[in-house]
């Protein structure tokens, strides 16, 4: 029997526009118990905008625990209540994109609605009320601790049980960096610049290299690769925060360039490359020759995983991007750099060009190569350079 979560949400404006920020819990349906919470400072917007981004965050939460649970949404916002449901229509164009992105998050068949009193929705009003408190202070809202508790802490991200990596102080977006993705009618749009990692010893062999074999640290050549990406992306000027796969050669990429750019490096686990399982550190003859079947089977269709318990491409799509939305919320309006893999990359390619599956075979993803994709706020995204390694030249 599935799990079933009650997710509460909450969004509010100190005007209308306004400072606004959400709030978000995830509970046990049975126990009653709270399993997660999530809130944060989004700037100046509407009361709407800051309820519709506290369900995005409650469910995105929720799918962090279990993402075959049931959900029950319940909700003091009968605008919000309604058009989840599907009763009213959607007509303004802020809301289309953010209620597309909360149908994204778990199958239509899996989540439920309800309207709740205002007095009935305390928790989540409260943590929205301490997300709005801290984003006055100068601050972004952290777990586990009260407004009076936050004092002169530093700036913290979402829930915990997340796994968001903190961002600085939001700011309201002005125009867009000047290099990856021109100004828009629609605003400033997220800019991901994706940065595979240098070489290792297993590049130069094209062997499989994935999350569950080996992790293996930089080549000489894969340092020299990550100093050359951080002098011109330290020429372009236009990152503001840098985010890597966990896995130790993005982390040692990610590093080089952290301090050429005098950045943190956050690590988000979703970007971590595919799971080979029994290909792990064989090159493609190898796996041809050990597994010709299961290859075969493999290259004809993404939702097969590879021998022994791997990930399928269209598992990894899924966390991906869970990560990529997560990381449009959080980031909104900036340029952030994802130091990350082939799979990963090619993925949100894919995705932002509404290609294939298949396309996925079809492209070529050279080691510290750059790639960059921006985000609008109407939802569209545009590829804005694929596989640039002219800073290795």
């Amino acid at each position: 029997m599935p799990n079933r979560f009650i997710v509460e949400a909450d969004g509010g404006s100190r005007g209308n526009p306004g400072p606004a920020g959400y709030g978000a819990v995830v509970l046990d349906a049975v126990t009653g118990e709270a399993l997660a919470e999530a809130a944060e400072y989004i700037g100046t917007a509407t009361n709407n905008v800051a309820e519709y981004k506290g369900l995005i965050a409650g469910l995105e939460a929720a799918r962090a625990l279990d993402p075959d649970a049931e959900i029950q949404v319940r909700m003091d916002s009968k605008l919000v209540v309604e058009q989840m449901s599907g009763r009213w229509k959607i007509k303004h164009p802020d809301m289309k994109p953010l209620a597309a992105r909360a149908q994204r998050v778990y199958p239509a068949g899996q989540v439920s609605y309800q309207w709740i009193p205002r007095e009935k929705n305390k928790h989540a009003d409260r943590l929205a009320n301490e997300a709005m408190d801290a984003g006055k202070a100068g601050r972004q809202w952290e777990p586990g601790l009260s407004s009076a508790d936050r004092g002169d802490r530093g700036a913290s991200g979402v829930a915990a049980a997340l796994e968001i990596p903190a961002a600085e102080p939001l700011a309201e977006p002005k125009a867009a960096p000047i290099g990856w993705a021109a100004p828009a009618d629609l605003g400033a749009p997220t800019t991901f610049v994706l940065l595979r990692h240098g070489e290792t010893a297993l590049t130069p062999e094209k062997r499989f290299s994935g999350s569950s074999g080996t992790d293996p640290e930089l080549s000489a050549a894969g340092r020299r690769q990550a100093e050359a990406a951080a002098a011109a992306l330290a020429a372009r000027g236009t990152i503001q925060a840098i985010v890597s796969s966990p896995m130790r050669r993005c982390r040692e990429t990610a590093g080089a360039i952290a301090d050429r750019l005098g950045l943190d490096v956050r690590v988000e686990e979703g970007l971590r490359e595919a799971d080979f399982g029994s290909w792990e550190g064989l090159t493609f003859a190898e796996v041809r020759e050990r597994f010709p079947e299961d290859l075969d089977a493999w290259l004809a269709s993404t939702k097969v995983a590879p021998t022994g318990g791997g990930e399928s491409f269209a598992t990894v799509a899924r966390r991906v991007s869970l990560s990529r939305d997560k990381l449009i919320t959080r980031y909104a309006g900036r340029t952030v750099l994802l130091v990350t893999h082939v799979t990963p990359i090619k993925t949100l390619v894919r995705l932002a060009l509404g290609a294939p599956p298949e396309s996925l075979f079809r492209m070529e993803l050279s080691a510290a190569s750059l790639s960059a994709v921006a985000y609008y706020g109407d939802g569209n995204a545009s590829l804005r350079l694929l596989n640039d390694t002219s800073h290795l030249r």
